[in-house]
């Protein structure tokens, strides 16, 4: 229990662990009040407007589609003019009123049900960037100040020494990001309250956005698990800052290869869209190079749909191996 707690005074003794937390609540605290800002919540008189104007859109619509048809039915057969008309004026396309959306002429309002979502999204991406940058220099200054050979000294068991710090690490970031995801929820509940809509919030869509933060506290406590192995493993926070880069290049790389040969659903290699479908659960990507079925001489893509089972089995696994070989290295390795 001592070695806990030694672990978590060092964890919160480090400045940039203070800083990081800092700068993400001071992000999301902006991008907060920017949404509140730019939002406001539609009054009666604003609604009936928009839908005034909404219909004098079809109303303008539908007479020009009207003037069409009869230049069309007046047009004499073989002319010019005809020319520039279907070869049957019922054709013409006529607008519907429910093509018209009275939302589209209201002023810009907080859609809790279908816009909240992205800022779970945002929040996690966010907390994953500040997860990783903090695991990698809780450990890997550890390793270049020295700090790590003294602590073997007093505690020589060093996968449990390892093991410990991680815990606590992982313990830690997982009862902030919950604490900070939970504030997170309750301003945007606010912002759609008074500055937007909480039309058709049931309990299936508060559901659905409570399992989406699970997906998404599980790609912050992943990617803080990965910053923290690599640098480990590199025995450096630079490690982990130089794999972040090197992985950079290689999706780049790869992507490209992919293009040029041929390989169908070359973006299916790309990390960042792993992640969107963890969070997301789903994706369909698209292949346009219509070799596939063809119907009418149109072309038709063949389809791959990405499943967030998928993304979710394909990182555990990278995360069993960068973990699992950073327990490796400080099981194997000399410490000096």
């Amino acid at each position: 229990m001592s070695l806990v707690r030694a672990e978590t005074r060092r964890l919160f003794r480090r400045r940039l662990t203070s800083v990081l937390l800092i700068g993400v609540v001071l992000v999301l605290a902006a991008f907060a009040a920017g949404t509140f800002a730019s939002n406001q919540k539609a009054t009666p008189a604003q609604v009936a407007a928009a839908k005034q104007e909404a219909m004098r859109q079809y109303q303008q619509a539908a007479a020009d589609a009207g003037v069409q048809k009869l230049r069309c039915q007046a047009a004499a057969p073989g002319s010019a003019e005809a020319a520039d008309f279907p070869p049957n004026c019922a054709d013409i396309y006529t607008p519907r009123p429910s093509e018209f959306d009275y939302a589209w002429f209201l002023p810009e309002t907080f859609d809790l049900r279908h816009e909240f979502p992205e800022m779970i999204a945002l929040f996690a991406l966010l907390m994953a960037a500040a997860a990783y940058l903090i695991g990698a220099t809780f450990v890997g200054a550890e390793w270049h100040s020295g700090a790590m050979m003294n602590l073997l000294l007093w505690r020589p068991q060093r996968l449990v020494v390892l093991g410990t710090k991680l815990g606590v690490f992982l313990g830690w970031l997982a009862g902030a990001t919950v604490l900070l995801g939970a504030a997170w929820a309750g301003t945007f509940r606010l912002i759609a309250e008074f500055r937007g809509d909480t039309g058709g919030m049931t309990s299936g869509v508060w559901q659905s956005f409570g399992l989406m933060g699970l997906r998404g506290l599980g790609l912050v406590l992943a990617a803080g698990a990965i910053g923290f192995a690599l640098a480990s493993l590199g025995r450096h926070t630079g490690m982990a800052l130089g794999a972040l880069i090197g992985l950079t290049a290689v999706q780049i790389g790869v992507y490209v290869l992919a293009g040029f040969s041929g390989l169908q659903f070359p973006e299916a290699y790309l990390v960042p869209l792993w992640g969107y479908v963890w969070l997301y659960q789903r994706e369909v990507l698209e292949d346009w190079s219509c070799d596939g079925v063809t119907t009418g001489g149109g072309c038709m893509p063949e389809t791959f749909t990405m499943t967030w089972q998928m993304a979710g089995v394909g990182s555990a696994v990278v995360l069993a191996v960068v973990v699992g070989a950073a327990m490796w290295a400080m099981r194997v390795r000399d410490v000096n």
